[in-house]
């Protein structure tokens, strides 16, 4: 599948215009671009503006609702508990990170779970928000059922991701990752690319090796069986029963926490029902925050350091390759797939919206 790469500030206007003509505002309009982009400059394509069609057709058929008003249905002086009432996800979620950081800087924690939330982009995001405040965050999500348990045929959890950010330098701590193999947003870039799925991502309805992208996007969709394997595989022989308890943390502190909606019981079909949990700590809580960021710094810094694999230049730490992606991208342009530009097109077309105008004439 072909590629072009499109200027980073071109296409943060494109998309900025396109929310706005969806309906919303120019300040959620904002925070719904920074989400996705910030993806993008990461790296992480399945979760940038290719995301911008399903949200459109999310926003068509109810599942998102463009008028929801969140609300707080429980709340001390640590914690929160958020319904979303079926809005985009970024934006409850921005204002739930928020409310943690909050609480974090008044009393040293906050802990805010959503629910009845739609996707909500890339789960490091928020946790950086409160890095940026100076703290430790947390942040973590289900989703429609895309994981298939350890020893199961039939998909029971979401991607379920797991995301942390600490201060450091010189760079800041940054892990961010799903508790299945991989996203259902990769399968969607392989059935794009018309590609086969590596050995090891996916089984079928039976429990067995799942190597075609549609077929299996299908009988997730339609909660046909099989589905995405949990961090570690199919067995517990590499650690599959460990991906499968990862997830099994995430849905603890979304789902449960919140009394919303549990993995399995999301249908993709009606409005919201995604949870979301958010944790932020002051370090303060624990001594001096300079000198346990220089303590971290001092730990990362041997760890780059440390003797090196046979024929290998380079240890990275989890937040490296974040930072020198962004630097690049906004150089070189986000790259952006033939399939994404269609659907940008399509969107476009039934918007009255001239893409040109943002992004000049593409070529591939």
């Amino acid at each position: 599948m072909a590629y072009t790469t499109i200027d980073y500030e071109a296409l943060k206007a494109f998309s900025l215009h396109v929310f706005e003509k969806f309906g919303y505002t120019p300040e959620e309009s904002a925070i719904i671009t920074s989400v996705l982009l910030t993806s993008d400059l990461y790296g992480i394509e399945s979760h940038g503006i290719q995301r911008m069609a399903l949200y459109y057709r999310c926003i068509q058929n109810g599942r998102i609702d463009l008028h929801a008003k969140w609300e707080t249905v429980h709340e001390t002086p640590l914690s929160a508990v958020i319904d979303a009432h079926a809005c985009i996800g970024q934006l409850v979620s921005h204002y739930a990170m928020n409310r943690a950081i909050e609480k974090a800087k008044a009393h040293g924690a906050g802990f805010v779970t959503v629910r009845n939330s739609n996707h909500f982009g890339i789960a490091g995001y928020y946790a950086k928000m409160a890095v940026e405040k100076g703290l430790i965050g947390m942040a973590t999500t289900n989703s429609v059922p895309i994981m298939v348990p350890t020893y199961a045929s039939t998909a029971m959890l979401g991607s379920n991701p797991l995301a942390f950010a600490a201060p450091a330098e010189p760079y800041d701590f940054f892990f961010d990752a799903s508790t299945t193999v991989v996203t259902r947003g990769k399968v969607e870039v392989y059935t794009k690319k018309n590609e086969p799925l590596p050995e090891g991502w996916t089984v079928d309805e039976k429990g067995l090796p799942g190597h075609d992208a549609g077929y299996i996007l299908n009988n997730i969709n339609q909660r046909l069986g099989g589905g995405i394997l949990p961090l570690g595989g199919a067995t517990e022989q590499l650690g599959g029963h460990k991906g499968y308890g990862y997830g099994m943390v995430s849905e603890l502190f979304s789902s449960i926490l919140s009394l919303g909606l549990t993995s399995n019981h999301i249908d993709g079909i009606s409005p919201g029902g995604i949870c979301h949990g958010f944790i932020a700590i002051d370090p303060h809580l624990f001594g001096d925050p300079d000198a346990i960021k220089a303590h971290f710094s001092a730990f990362l810094q041997e760890l780059r350091q440390s003797p090196k694999a046979e024929g290998q230049s380079r240890i990275y730490t989890h937040g490296e390759k974040e930072v020198e992606a962004t630097a690049r991208i906004r150089k070189e342009g986000v790259p952006v797939n033939e399939k994404t530009i269609e659907e940008m097109r399509q969107i476009c077309q039934d918007l009255n919206i001239d893409m040109t105008s943002f992004l000049g004439e593409i070529t591939f």
